[in-house]
């Protein structure tokens, strides 16, 4: 009788396996399959795009932090400098320490270092973007004269540090959230790994290139600016974790891709998120929708660059369901819908947003969502404003699909 009962249930077993697997591998695949129809949807909307940002950038020259000096940073020529954005003169103290106008970005500070950066990202961005779709080589030779004087020329290139960013007029000469102003280089640094086998880039030059990068994750890894910026509540923290996550990778750093990976779990997903979805500490600011936006971004290239690296960040979900997925369900609604934003306008550039934000194009493509690619669509892809574009962290959705 038990062997009788033991076939009955070997035969089950089998029958369930004969109905289950099939249905399942079948599921997978048209998952795939729609997948990868987004992913080709993506790629067809970039391409005359990119093409044309290449071919506008072509005869631009390299500019670097050697181009422009302020009288007010405490650092050399080749040292990145900028100033707190929401810090203004005094009314009642000319000659005074500035004062804090929280959301209110002051157009009279240093900005022109954060411009080049801005500008080598659009470039370098467009080139190797170019790269991926074409596999020219005269793509690779172009972002390399930028590539080179920003990081291998001694007369141009920028120190790997960034000891005098968001300084504050009679306060600070520098300070660790100024590590965010770096956010820039995470696609120049996406770049280069993307380009890195072409025979155009000599040995050398690769070896340089990541030297550089390497030497600056140390940095933002070990001085005391960049030990507070990686345990920043918010999206500061965030965007240590994005830089440092994205540097490691092209370096080779799997110690500290661990630590982010572990970071995204531990604090990031279950400290920053709601809930309901909701990022409470960016929603207490005097820019709610803005500032959610951009760090729902930041959190969606770290998880992407994670996940492409072998960490199955898309899938986490903390113990009371918080996840990726749950702050994107939470946020989608109000970009399709702004006027629907029940927490008040932001004081500068409402009006502006949303653009193409990361976590549309990156979130529809893990979580196989046609509305979220279908909505970044109709968006804005190159904004003027500059503020807007500052906060814009993917630029270039190319360098960061998966292609494998």
């Amino acid at each position: 009788m038990k062997q009788i009962n033991s076939i009955f249930k070997t035969s089950d077993w089998l029958v369930f396996m004969l109905i289950f697997f099939p249905i399942s591998l079948l599921t997978n695949c048209a998952q795939d399959s729609s997948t990868k129809a987004l992913k080709k949807q993506v790629i067809k909307s970039e391409k005359e795009r990119v093409l044309n940002l290449s071919e506008k950038y072509w005869d631009e020259l390299p500019v670097t932090v050697t181009s422009f000096s302020c009288d007010r940073s405490a650092g050399g020529i080749h040292d990145f400098y900028s100033e707190g954005d929401y810090w203004w003169p005094d009314p009642e103290n000319a000659d005074g320490p500035y004062i804090r106008k929280d959301g209110l970005s002051n157009p009279g500070n240093f900005s022109e270092h954060r411009h080049a950066m801005i500008r080598l990202n659009q470039i370098v961005g467009a080139m190797a973007s170019a790269y991926i779709l074409t596999g020219e080589d005269k793509y690779v030779d172009k972002a390399m004269e930028h590539l080179k004087a920003w990081f291998i020329s001694e007369e141009t290139m920028m120190n790997p540090s960034l000891l005098y960013a968001q300084a504050i007029k009679g306060l600070y000469t520098g300070r660790g959230i100024g590590i965010i102003d770096a956010l820039h280089l995470i696609e120049v640094a996406r770049s280069v790994k993307v380009m890195e086998n072409s025979s155009r880039i000599s040995g050398e030059d690769l070896s340089a290139l990541k030297g550089w990068f390497s030497e600056f994750l140390t940095w933002i890894s070990t001085h005391e600016y960049g030990k507070e910026e990686m345990v920043h509540p918010n999206n500061h923290g965030t965007c240590w974790a994005l830089q440092a996550s994205v540097y490691a990778d092209l370096t080779g750093n799997t110690e500290i891709m661990d630590y982010c990976a572990d970071r995204f779990k531990s604090s990031i997903i279950p400290l920053q998120m709601a809930e309901d979805g909701s990022l409470p500490l960016e929603l207490a600011r005097t820019k709610p929708y803005g500032y959610s936006i951009f760090n729902l971004d930041a959190m969606s290239t770290l998880a992407q660059v994670l996940t492409m690296a072998g960490y199955d960040l898309w899938n986490f979900k903390t113990p009371d369901g918080k996840s990726m997925e749950l702050g994107m369900n939470f946020l989608f609604p109000y970009i399709e819908d702004k006027a629907s934003w029940p927490y008040g306008e932001d004081v500068l550039y409402f009006d502006e947003y949303p653009v193409r934000q990361a976590f549309m194009v990156l979130g529809g493509l893990a979580y196989d969502k046609p509305e979220f690619i279908e909505t970044w669509l109709t968006l804005e892809s190159d904004p003027e404003n500059d503020e807007v574009m500052r906060n814009m962290i993917v630029k270039n959705p190319l360098l960061w699909l998966d292609f494998n």
